[in-house]
């Protein structure tokens, strides 16, 4: 059976097995923005027992066929190319039906319903944060990690290290996932049974497609690319090539 120390963060288990991620959803372990804590931590944190969740990821370990790690191997610019090509365009495109759906929802079934008129408020101010956080990221921060592989000067900007757009860019991470923690709790975990109308249903279906990709995308940037922005650049300033 596989070692898996409960020392390591939850993020660091997922970087070294994707399939991991299936089972810290199905347990509700946040494995992107809260990727920096300890399995042990974690667990404890939800009443689970660190050992027997050990048990169940070393299982996986061993019988499950390994999926393809899309981002392994693949350098800083690649890694980049692929969040904006993938979890950007999705973004882009579905967050307006989203909040299209949202309203329409909310006008039908709120007054009966008033956690439907606030879901609705939430995924309109979800979908502006993360336009928002979008633009800084392809406008600033890419392009300077894209730079600083290349040996390159950084386009122009207000800071001194990469490491200070990217914590900025994590706190915007963590009130995402608050956001869609509160989206979870007013869906009932987007319980399909409770859809008043086939919009309804669209749009719980919508919003838990919108959890996994926002899962999947914060744990690409915060657990792969920003470490690893971040220690291209401590090693450039060691070695004199910043």
């Amino acid at each position: 059976m596989t070692a898996i120390p409960l020392t390591r963060t939850v993020g660091e288990l997922v970087v070294d097995d994707p399939r991991r991620a299936r089972v810290f959803e199905a347990l509700g372990i946040d494995y992107c923005c809260g990727g920096k804590m300890p399995l042990e931590s974690a667990c404890l944190a939800l009443g689970l027992d660190p050992k027997q969740i050990v048990e169940r990821l070393a299982t996986i370990d061993e019988d499950a066929p390994r999926d393809s790690d899309e981002c392994a191997g693949m350098s800083l610019a690649e890694l980049a190319d692929h969040i904006e090509a993938r979890h950007h365009a999705y973004l882009r495109e579905e967050l307006p039906r989203l909040e299209q759906l949202g309203g329409k929802v909310a006008r039908a079934h709120g007054q009966g319903d008033p956690r439907l008129v606030r879901l609705a408020e939430v995924i309109e101010s979800f979908s502006t944060e993360m336009q928002d956080h979008m633009t800084k990221e392809e406008r600033m921060l890419f392009p300077s990690i894209r730079a600083f592989e290349d040996g390159d000067q950084p386009p122009a900007n207000c800071f001194g290290s990469i490491a200070d757009p990217i914590r900025v860019m994590e706190s915007e991470h963590d009130s995402s996932g608050d956001a869609l923690a509160v989206m979870h709790e007013l869906t009932g975990g987007f319980d399909r049974s409770s859809a008043q109308c086939n919009t309804h249903l669209a749009l719980l279906e919508g919003l838990a497609t919108l959890e996994r990709d926002t899962h999947q995308h914060v744990h690409k940037e915060n657990n792969i690319l920003f470490p690893r922005a971040i220690e291209l650049e401590a090693a450039r300033a060691t070695t004199g090539d910043a």
